[in-house]
């Protein structure tokens, strides 16, 4: 059987929860890790692209 993993989520006040649902102020979470990996290859084309640096 697999194991299904808990992620840790944050809600835009900073407030960490195992939750969809903030229960200190009732927001919706979302993941706290970056959108890129810090290792991305193509990140420095991608800022660029989306800057104009």
């Amino acid at each position: 059987m697999k194991e299904k993993r808990i992620k840790m989520m944050r809600c835009p006040n900073y407030h960490y929860s195992l939750r969809e649902k903030c229960p200190e102020c009732g927001l919706a979470t979302s993941s706290p890790h970056p959108k890129y990996s810090p290792e991305d290859k193509y990140g420095e084309y991608r800022r660029k692209m989306l800057y104009g640096e």
